[in-house]
């Protein structure tokens, strides 16, 4: 069976209960269109157990793509406790963005690391794809972290940039294919603000599946591709 989820924002109980909700085994597929850390509890406990499972595929999304950009400078100079050892990178720009956007939980994570345990964790968020696309069946899923920004039908999705992938704002009411069986999955954008429920969002061959883990009221959302099964925590 293929999964998808998304958006579990440190949230690492909620994910352990999905994977169990779901049966998820060796003989499966999990795709993790992005944002896997910040604001939660335990983002880095999240990422070292999907690096131990080859079958969980996972995506870019804008917070990754935020921790890379300011990791690649303040990585070094991170202490125990997830703070600065030198006070004159606090001002760099990827930095702020990144405590603009709930880095907190993510770099104390990294502060408990060792120094080549916080490299193999840098290195693998470097490994995230832009986008995938999944046969099953008689359906394709294109899978992506927030959507295409400025989306033309004349332009191969591998001409997107990061940026253009990981932050636009896909709206239920914009298709991007006109084939009956190709669905778009996306996340990034909490369903909340379509529908005002926590639950999976179906409108043009869309599927939003961001239902706000890390938000009161929110739950983490996973979907079965095979048969478009829903599944909550």
């Amino acid at each position: 069976m293929i999964y998808v989820m998304s958006d579990i924002h440190g949230m690492y109980r909620k994910y352990k209960k999905m994977l169990e909700l779901i049966g998820f085994s060796d003989d499966d597929t999990l795709y993790m269109i992005g944002d896997v850390i910040d604001r939660g509890d335990e983002p880095i406990q999240i990422l070292q157990d999907m690096m131990q499972r080859q079958n969980v595929i996972p995506l870019l999304g804008n917070h990754e793509l935020m921790a890379l950009n300011a990791l690649s400078v303040i990585s070094e100079f991170i202490d125990s406790s997830g703070f600065l050892t030198d006070e004159s990178l606090e001002f760099n720009k990827d930095y702020l963005l990144w405590q603009m956007n709930g880095c907190r939980t993510t770099l104390e994570g990294l502060g408990k690391l060792d120094t080549e345990q916080r490299r193999e964790i840098i290195g693998y968020m470097r490994g995230f794809a832009l986008h995938k696309t999944v046969s099953v069946g008689k359906n394709t899923f294109v899978l992506v972290h927030a959507g295409f920004e400025d989306f033309s039908k004349e332009r191969s999705f591998d001409d997107y940039m990061p940026d253009e992938l990981v932050w636009c704002r896909h709206i239920p009411d914009e298709r991007y294919s006109d084939d009956d069986n190709v669905f778009v999955v996306t996340g990034h954008t909490p369903v909340q603000k379509f529908t005002g429920k926590p639950y999976i969002l179906h409108k043009n061959n869309n599927i939003f599946i961001d239902c706000g883990a890390c938000m009161i009221g929110g739950k983490l959302a996973c979907v079965r591709l095979d048969d478009f099964m829903e599944y909550y925590v």
